[in-house]
């Protein structure tokens, strides 16, 4: 089969700029240099029929390359990543690039199956206590698996002095967490208790101004949109 000539690609990418899955695909585009068309989904609507037909999921980003339609964040970042070999990410074929695509693959897994989903449960939280609570399990796993991840960081994973796939795929949570500390969705004791673990908060106060990170970010807009989301999924319990 004959290589396809990454330069004659067409992308379509399907997006939310307020969804931080599909900001993960921003940042991958943006690092990569890569020009694309963009077609706004507004996830707060119900979607469109012809929009079903691309991802029936009805979910963001999706991106059409050519015509052939991907679907899921990483799945999305990954391919582009792939397409285009970069300090992202190495292409495979040798041990030592193999070695540094598994580091990342690990850290960004740790991330999202041990800490990831914190933020948004300390968010849904009714009760200071448990806030509280579920803040200090945060802290708790960030410095026992995360921590040690970032031992080599400058200021990047990995000891990378520009940004990573690693990052690429952490960096819209970690944006949305201390933004929302700051404005009072969650405790500000949860950013206070990351800032005390001195490889993971040197590592975050980089990532978090990074422009291919904040180039599409409307803190006001997401932070709105942010509290009547949680609101509407609180309402229910409090019937």
């Amino acid at each position: 089969m004959a290589a396809v000539n990454t330069k004659l690609l067409r992308f379509i990418l399907y997006t939310d700029h307020s969804c931080p899955f599909a900001h993960r695909a921003h940042i991958v585009a943006k690092e990569l240099g890569l020009q694309y068309d963009e077609v706004i989904i507004d996830l707060n609507k119900p979607r469109e029929p012809w929009y079903l037909k691309i991802n029936p999921r009805g979910l963001v980003p999706a991106l059409d390359v050519n015509g052939e339609i991907i679907t899921e964040s990483v799945t999305v970042s990954q391919f582009l990543a792939d397409a285009y070999p970069s300090h992202l990410l190495p292409p495979s074929g040798s041990v030592e690039n193999s070695l540094k695509r598994a580091r990342i693959n690990f850290f960004t897994d740790t991330w999202t199956n041990k800490a990831g989903s914190y933020w948004f449960k300390i968010a849904m939280q009714n009760s200071e206590e448990e806030k509280e609570k579920l803040t200090q399990e945060l802290i708790g796993v960030v410095n026992k698996e995360i921590e040690p991840l970032l031992k080599d960081a400058a200021p990047f994973f990995g000891g990378s002095s520009k940004l990573t796939f690693a990052e690429a795929i952490v960096a819209p949570f970690i944006l949305r967490m201390y933004a929302f500390a700051k404005h009072g969705l969650i405790p500000k004791s949860v950013t206070d208790g990351l800032n005390g673990l001195p490889n993971f908060s040197k590592w975050a106060a980089e990532v978090i101004k990074h422009d291919s990170v904040t180039y599409i970010w409307d803190e006001e807009k997401t932070l709105d949109l942010s509290k009547k989301k949680l609101a509407s999924l609180k309402a229910p319990s409090k019937a």
